[in-house]
């Protein structure tokens, strides 16, 4: 199915020098279909996302749907739970060449601990391992990003800490504490890290409460010592990647106005995020995923625009 998109989001995406060749709602037999990640690997594309009664259910479960060309899709794999309800499903590609899937788990209640951070690893998509608990538990491990065989994830607090840790692992299975208090002002929480030519680590970060404008975050090696700048709007879902010209990509839910998911370019000198293209979205939508692909930006979304919280992937030409 595509979405018919308006003259005045054409418009402004050509204005813009980037332009949406299509929308297409890709998956929606769940009956709450949200919260997604997006990756391609060996010619194939696989996109996650968690299917539920509602946003927040605890029946909650990590789908996995695969294309070879990117238009028509078919489920890989549905993994559950019986005692927690699986959120926010990250992919990722190891050194090793295994699929990596990052999620947690909103533990059913009672429970010692309200959240745990867990992974599986796949050589095909299709067939996972157990689940590996990662982190610390109440600190939701957002995101796995490699570099230089090492894998990294900031986990926020959800026990009471207001904070955010960072995790690096050596082995993709075991994560230490890194930096035990990387920022802790307002409430921190939703990360992206992209790792630059020089070693450079950037992190575009949410944060809720008061104040509740986003962040960027900027380390060198060892990766200890950071510097933040406000960015000065809020931000939700965010994700971040570097395209081969060299400028930063952002997509991130904005609550200005009418609540939309957009891209938005990243300028890491300045700290400012400027909106460039609003994709057709809106109510429950965001948390994408990025990928650079045959000279395009391929992105995953959810949104409720439509009606039905369903899986959209939008392909955006560049110039």
């Amino acid at each position: 199915m595509f979405v018919t998109l308006s003259l005045l989001t054409i418009i402004a995406g050509i204005q813009n020098n980037a332009e949406i060749v299509e929308v297409e709602k890709i998956w929606d037999k769940g009956t709450h279909n949200a919260f997604t990640d997006l990756v391609y690997h060996k010619g194939k594309w696989f996109c996650v996302f968690r299917e539920g009664q509602g946003h927040v259910s605890p029946d909650g479960a990590l789908r996995v749907i695969t294309s070879e060309d990117g238009d028509k899709w078919k489920s890989a794999a549905l993994i559950t739970s019986e005692n927690s309800d699986l959120r926010d499903a990250k992919i990722s590609v190891a050194p090793d060449d295994r699929l990596v899937l990052a999620g947690a788990g909103a533990l059913h209640q009672p429970a010692e601990h309200r959240h745990q951070s867990m992974i599986w690893y796949s050589e095909n998509g299709t067939d996972w391992g157990d689940p590996i608990e990662i982190g610390d538990p109440d600190f939701w491990i957002w995101r796995i990003t490699w570099h230089k065989d090492k894998a990294y994830g900031i986990g926020y607090g959800t026990g009471g800490k207001r904070l955010i840790r960072l995790y690096k692992s050596d082995d993709g299975i075991n994560f230490d504490t890194h930096v035990e208090n990387l920022f802790d002002e307002g409430y921190p929480n939703e990360t992206s890290m992209i790792f630059l030519e020089d070693d450079t680590c950037l992190c575009l970060l949410r944060r809720d409460g008061d104040p509740s404008s986003g962040l960027l975050g900027e380390s060198k090696p060892p990766y200890t010592q950071w510097s933040w700048k406000d960015l000065g709007v809020k931000i939700g879902g965010p994700h971040m990647i570097q395209i081969p010209d060299g400028r930063f990509v952002a997509a991130v839910r904005l609550y200005d106005e009418k609540v939309r998911t957009s891209l938005m370019w990243v300028d890491p000198e300045k700290g400012e995020l400027t909106e460039f293209l609003t994709l057709p979205s809106g109510g429950d939508t965001s948390y994408p995923g990025l990928v650079w692909h045959d000279d395009m930006l391929w992105v995953s979304y959810y949104s409720s625009h439509e009606g039905k919280t369903s899986i959209y992937l939008a392909k955006v030409k560049i110039k």
